[in-house]
């Protein structure tokens, strides 16, 4: 059942990325350069709404905490989001866009996943190369959260405050910066040749 649902929920994230256009990495590209913030909107909204309606459930028991899964932090992550920025920045894909784009038929993407796949290949081979570097040692015990969560497996970086509250706080903040940030270019109503405007 878990494999079924994987199937699904991905296909559905990929049709949400391909509908919003991160598929596209001149968009990802034009909001990297701000010059085109209607993906950096769709980004920081779902981001926003996701995370208040997760901790919300959790909040009220219709979620169970014990299914969250908190993702390790060490020293070898600054380094990945950096060379993982600079890679966006550079061809405009990260790894759930450029899936998608390979789904959308684009040949670009193509050679951004067989790439992927080789670094990834590459990182294998070479684990205990860069085990041995201290890269992987762990940051604040690990696997931590800002705030109370309910799952004691993670250390609460703010101890004194719930999960709920502080996620849904910066839930509300992202959301509301995604409302103010101007759409896509050109986007606006245009004016008629006697400057009444017309949707």
């Amino acid at each position: 059942m878990e494999i079924v649902s994987a199937i699904f929920l991905g296909t559905l994230f990929g049709f949400v990325l391909h509908r919003v256009g991160a598929s596209n990495p001149e968009n990802i590209i034009n909001m990297l350069r701000l010059t085109d913030l209607h993906l950096m909107k769709a980004i920081l909204f779902a981001i926003g709404l996701s995370s208040s309606i997760l901790f919300l459930g959790m909040a009220v028991g219709v979620i169970d905490s014990g299914h969250l899964s908190v993702k390790a932090s060490f020293n070898g992550v600054m380094l990945g989001g950096a060379l993982l920025g600079l890679g966006l920045g550079s061809v405009g894909y990260c790894p759930g866009t450029g899936l998608a784009a390979l789904g959308d038929g684009r040949r670009d993407a193509v050679a951004f996943v067989f790439g992927g796949l080789a670094g990834a290949f590459a990182y294998m081979l070479s684990y205990p190369a860069v085990k041995a570097t201290g890269l992987l040692d762990s940051i604040a015990g690990g696997k931590s959260t800002l705030a109370v969560t309910g799952n004691e497996s993670y250390v609460a970086l703010v101890p004194g405050v719930p999960g709920w509250m502080l996620a849904l706080g910066i839930g509300i903040l992202l959301m509301g910066i995604a409302w103010a940030l101007p759409g896509r270019p050109g986007s606006g109503p245009r004016p008629l040749p006697h400057g009444l405007p017309v949707s």
